[in-house]
């Protein structure tokens, strides 16, 4: 509103906040070049228009200070005032900024003022355009208001440019056309929200009952930047846990003014409340004022309960823990003893050792529980694509290698926080204030990897340096493909460098802690433009008799399942006639675990490492333990080992093994890529029970088995080569779109595929399962699986004593658990 002060006012800090950024604002990645212009546009009707809006009128005819100062001297002034007399007070005003100003004026009365707006139905007297976008200032407006405006609106212009491109290269007013289409597309994609925007301030103003729920800080702060944050949050909701520690630094780090209002649920229903957990959020331990490391608190839980306790970490971040005295997976509190470390310890018959008391003088206290976590690697990970052919060359082998390596000390919790400089060559530099910088080198560095169908994803663990990236040396992705330098663009293209040479490796570096995404591009070698990645027998294990260990792979967690664990370790390493190594999932063992099995191994002579993989985000998570437990069994097969490791057997930590496992790695499977037992159907009262072979299953099985999945036996180079991972994960990511499917994660998903990925039915000996096979089966059994019974329910470790005993075993589950006891007491 030209005719205001305000609206005066507003023209002066809107041209100031213009003339101040670039003629070109840059340019984006691809090279296109970005301008923006502007119009002042009077509220008004023909026959108000006053000097100043003659004036803006003609705003294209004059520079901006001219515009400026003559604005500025029109403050104050009413339409009876001359233009001489707003010219002659209008400082150092030369004779050719006169003649423009007074050309413009005659200008303007010549013209069609049709293009003035009306007050009438507008969201404010003042109020800022920005291709539809609408901004009404409650204040001066300034630069950086204006490149927030900019920068809201930037993707949509963009897009919007670059489909009309060819009807604005003879557009006499292409910044128009632009505006024009972009706010039409912005007003039908806001249309079709069920949701509209809202003043939230008004809620302010509702009855006492509401104005409870309605909270603000630092309103009265006076900032040149005109930024509010506003949050409507169900109190009773995952979201709103994870965004407070989000609102607490907008109100105390940022100063910013916070509106928040509560909306909860006027009803809750069901048998479960919807937030069953408690959330904190742990911060950059540098903006803590002690400098102490980071860490989160939990008072007052309920003692009633069993709690669990979960991380919840970025995705390039491998967290493990480092510390625990309890049982992690079921925290609770004991009738008797109470509750925390030294309670737990009591229970166990044992004091807290000395390293627990040394962690903090008032750790002892009862109700004290203390668990510490570990950042022991980073994640790179990104996209993979064939230029060649414009999809990721799923399969193809990756490797990350360095030469030197170093450990990163963990500072006690009272010392400053160390720096860490990663020097070119991968070596580490650190210093704290206790010691002068160290350089400490240790061994070689290697991992791999494959390439996956889906987005052509990768990734790959390392600490903090400089890595080499290739694909894998000797492969017959390293014959076919070769690596060159480029980018996807933001329309999805592949765009490789002019002049990239193809190179075999290239370097990455773990220079920060939120990596983002690497594009790896890869090019076909001249001869190779129509090779397959995999020959048809390519690195079946049939084939390879250079390894002679038999690798078993399995998870648990919880002390009590990690005490099963260890039992079934001990009777796979005393049947089987050749050398072990067993794989175990990392994420959820407790460090006492890792310790002892550890040490145990080298007692009972078999091998123990430690995998893990982080769930990418594009796969849909899951949020129950269990359930992740079981996806983590059965979804990362082909990327969780060593692409060395050609065959593995999956064995369930509840089981005692009886067979040689080396005559499960040498069977037949007969072309396809894993084996599994079916569900025995011999025990006559427990048929009515069998869910397979009624309903849904009976009619998609189609007189397939059902098998289950406690034990089976992977072929993992057909896997790989029959790209069985990427099948598995698309079948998973379809079916759970229904939250009801899948019941039973690991054991329902290959069975429900094996129309498309064959399953090759293990002989019935190789699982005896009390629940579904008969006494009578028992005695030819090679293993034995604790599963539960559909008729009753029986605690664990007494199945175990009762089923595992007697002339049929060399030793009793309970002799095998006091040998495992005696290697942890050793």
């Amino acid at each position: 509103d030209l005719k205001s002060k305000e609206g005066q006012q507003m023209v002066l800090d809107f041209i100031e906040a213009m003339v101040s950024l670039p003629q070109n604002l840059g340019g984006d990645k691809s090279g296109d070049s970005i301008s923006a212009g502007y119009r002042i546009v009077p509220v008004a009707s023909p026959d108000e228009y006053s000097p100043v809006t003659k004036v803006l009128a003609q705003a294209r005819q004059l520079d901006a200070s001219t515009l400026k100062a003559f604005v500025s001297a029109s403050l104050g002034k009413d339409d009876s005032d001359d233009i001489e007399s707003i010219l002659s007070s209008i400082p150092n005003l030369t004779d050719e900024n006169r003649s423009a100003i007074q050309d413009a004026i005659a200008a303007a009365g010549r013209i069609d003022h049709s293009s003035s707006i009306t007050a009438k139905s507008l969201p404010a007297a003042n109020f800022i355009l920005a291709n539809g976008r609408v901004f009404v200032p409650d204040g001066p407006v300034s630069t950086g208001d204006i490149e927030i405006l900019l920068s809201m609106s930037l993707t949509r212009s963009r897009a919007v440019s670059r489909l009309l491109r060819d009807e604005l290269k003879d557009n006499k007013s292409p910044h128009d056309a632009v505006a024009k289409a972009s706010s039409f597309v912005g007003s039908q994609l806001s249309s079709t929200k069920s949701i509209k925007r809202m003043d939230v301030s008004s809620l302010d103003t509702q009855d006492e009952q509401t104005r409870a729920l309605y909270f603000q800080w630092n309103h009265d702060n006076k900032r040149h930047l005109q930024v509010k944050v506003t949050a409507i949050l169900d109190p009773l909701s995952e979201a709103t846990q994870r965004v407070s520690p989000l609102l607490r630094a907008i109100r105390d780090q940022l100063k910013l003014p916070l509106s928040l209002m509560l909306a909860p649920r006027p009803v809750i229903g069901g048998d479960d409340l919807p937030v069953s957990s408690y959330y904190r959020f742990v911060a950059d331990p540098l903006a803590s004022p002690d400098g102490m490391l980071p860490k989160a608190s939990f008072q007052n839980l309920p003692t009633n309960h069993v709690l669990t306790i979960r991380m919840d970490v970025p995705e390039p971040w491998n967290v493990q823990q480092n510390y625990a005295i309890q049982d992690t997976d079921n925290l609770r509190c004991d009738v008797k003893s109470g509750c925390g470390d030294e309670a737990y310890g009591t229970g166990l018959g044992r004091k807290s050792d000395d390293d627990a008391s040394s962690r903090s003088t008032s750790d002892s206290r009862i109700g004290r529980t203390v668990i510490e976590y570990g950042l022991r690697s980073l994640l790179f990970f990104g996209q993979c694509y064939d230029v060649s052919e414009g999809s990721p060359p799923n399969g193809l082998q990756l490797t990350i290698d360095q030469t030197s390596q170093t450990n990163l000390k963990l500072l006690p919790a009272n010392e400053n926080i160390a720096e860490v400089e990663v020097g070119a060559d991968g070596t580490v530099v650190q210093s704290d204030s206790s010691s002068s910088n160290t350089v400490v080198p240790v061994g070689a560095y290697h991992t791999d990897t494959l390439v996956m169908k889906t987005v052509g994803y990768w990734q790959l663990r390392a600490k903090p340096g400089v890595f080499k990236l290739a694909i894998q040396e000797g492969s017959r992705g390293a014959d076919i493909f070769e690596m060159v330098e480029g980018k996807v663009t933001e329309g999805g293209q592949l765009k490789v460098e002019k002049d990239s040479s193809a190179t075999a490796s290239r370097n990455i570096v773990m220079k920060d802690f939120v990596s983002t995404s690497e594009v790896l591009l890869v090019r076909r070698r001249e001869g190779y433009e129509h090779a397959e990645l995999y020959s048809e027998h390519d690195g079946d294990a049939e084939n390879d008799d250079s390894d002679d260990t038999v690798h078993v792979f399995s998870l648990a967690t919880g002390h009590l399942y990690e005490r099963f664990l260890k039992i079934m370790m001990l009777s796979v390493t005393k049947r089987t006639s050749t050398r072990v190594k067993f794989w175990l999932f990392e994420n959820f063992l407790s460090p006492s675990f890792k310790a002892t099995a550890t040490a145990m191994a080298k007692k009972i002579g078999c091998e123990v490492a430690f995998v893990t993989y982080k769930w990418p985000e594009w796969l849909r998570a899951q949020s129950e333990k269990q359930r992740i437990i079981w996806g983590y069994k059965i979804l990362f097969l082909d990327v969780l080992f060593p692409l060395d490791v050609k065959k593995i057997i999956y064995v369930d930590a509840d089981q005692v093994v009886r067979g040689d496992m080396k005559e499960l790695v040498d069977l037949d499977l007969q072309g396809a890529p894993y084996g599994y037992t079916p569900m025995c159907s011999s025990r006559e009262e427990t048929r009515g029970y069998a869910f397979w072979n009624q309903g849904f299953w009976a009619s998609h099985l189609r007189d397939r088995p059902y098998h289950i999945s406690a034990l089976y036996v992977v072929d993992l180079a057909r896997f790989r080569r029959e790209m069985v991972g990427d099948k598995l994960r698309s079948y998973y990511q379809q079916l759970t779109s229904d939250p009801n499917s899948l019941a039973n994660l690991d054991q329902d998903l290959p069975n429900y595929a094996q129309h498309d990925i064959p399953i090759k039915s293990l002989p019935q000996e190789w699982l005896w399962c009390e629940s579904w096979c008969s006494d009578e089966t028992k005695a030819t059994a090679k293993t034995i699986d604790l599963c539960n019974n559909p008729m009753h329910k029986e605690p664990k470790v007494s199945m175990a004593k009762r089923i595992i005993s007697g002339e049929l075993f060399e030793e009793s589950w309970v002799e095998l658990d006091q040998e495992v006891q005696a290697y942890e007491d050793e």
